[in-house]
């Protein structure tokens, strides 16, 4: 009974020292590295609504909260007025048209946000140009509509984008699963240059984001299984310091609820992640179901982000956030 009781306390005490060194080896305060926090706006300025009972398919136009600014998503204008109140990236949702071109839109289908009817990709881009995108916002149930007949042809091109704002980081997300977009898209960026190659990254279907990933191995893609397999293999190994290749070179977003369960966080992993070429944001609170979490969108949650966090946060009230950000970033 007592080789017994002793092989236990070896044990016990083999395990706490592991814990201990592991603590140790991935304590924040070991890393030097330092950053401004990069502000990510998703979809822009535009107009918030109610999550409850929120579904893949679920209509977002006719539930929004009564309006604050006249800026709907994924358009020129709310893109300009995002960046002017200090985004450093800018998300946008594409679909590639029956005439070559990919449209800014996020919806799969245009019923929800305009007077038209249809897929959104089976469309060709003159068509979608005659529509009105602000048709169906209500925040009345319908009795009103405040953006209706106010945003006839505002739904841009991804080339309009690209040439409004050449200097600017972008994230642009595919909705589809289709391979043949990833290259379709591919073909479509290299012939940017360089300089503004580097600012674009790119999430979405996992198959045209490995299509995009072959064609362009240099530029940062994610799609969900990836991100799975970066995040399950760095909970196993991540305490030795070994970042996955999943990780490498990609899109990382992180749940501000489970972010403290991550290894070396928040500073040290972040400067793994930044040395093997990914960028690091921080979402929302996560609360089950299948769907990703919201934006950092309350002062609350923003108070919540770690002192000196050098990783980015994702918002969709950039109209709130970014000033209050700015202004206790240097906390």
């Amino acid at each position: 009974m007592l080789r017994f009781s002793i092989r236990i306390g070896y044990i016990v005490l083999a395990m706490l020292l592991f814990c201990g060194t592991a603590w140790v080896a991935n304590a924040s305060w070991w890393s030097s590295y330092t950053a401004r926090t990069t502000v990510l706006a998703h979809r822009g300025l535009h107009q918030t609504y109610t999550r409850e009972g929120l579904g893949r398919d679920t209509c977002t136009a006719d539930r929004i909260r009564p309006p604050e600014h006249g800026h709907l998503e994924n358009t020129i204008d709310s893109m300009a007025a995002a960046f002017a109140l200090g985004a450093d990236v800018i998300e946008f949702d594409i679909h590639p048209t029956t005439d070559g071109q990919f449209a800014v839109f996020h919806d799969w289908t245009i019923d929800c946000r305009t007077n038209g009817k249809g897929v959104t990709r089976q469309q060709s881009m003159a068509y979608l140009k005659t529509l009105d995108i602000g048709h169906g916002y209500t925040a009345d149930g319908g009795a009103t509509f405040a953006f209706r007949g106010k945003f006839v042809g505002a739904m841009p091109t991804l080339d309009e984008v690209l040439a409004r704002f050449p200097d600017k980081r972008f994230l642009i997300n595919i909705k589809s699963r289709d391979r043949d977009e990833g290259r379709q898209l591919a073909a479509r960026l290299k012939q940017l240059p360089a300089a503004q190659q580097a600012r674009l990254m790119s999430y979405g279907g996992d198959e045209p984001e490995d299509a995009l990933a072959l064609e362009m191995p240099q530029m940062r893609t994610m799609g969900r299984d990836r991100l799975m397999r970066c995040m399950t293999r760095y909970a196993a190994y991540g305490w030795t310091g070994i970042v996955p290749l999943a990780c490498h070179n990609t899109l990382i977003l992180i749940p501000q609820n489970l972010a403290p369960l991550l290894w070396g966080w928040p500073n040290r992993f972040v400067e793994r992640m930044h040395l093997a070429g990914s960028e690091v944001y921080l979402r929302g609170p996560y609360g089950g179901g299948s769907h990703l979490p919201a934006g950092i969108d309350t002062v609350e949650q923003l108070n919540a982000v770690p002192k000196g966090y050098p990783g980015g946060i994702w918002t969709d009230r950039i109209d709130l956030v970014a000033e209050h950000w700015r202004h206790t970033s240097a906390r």
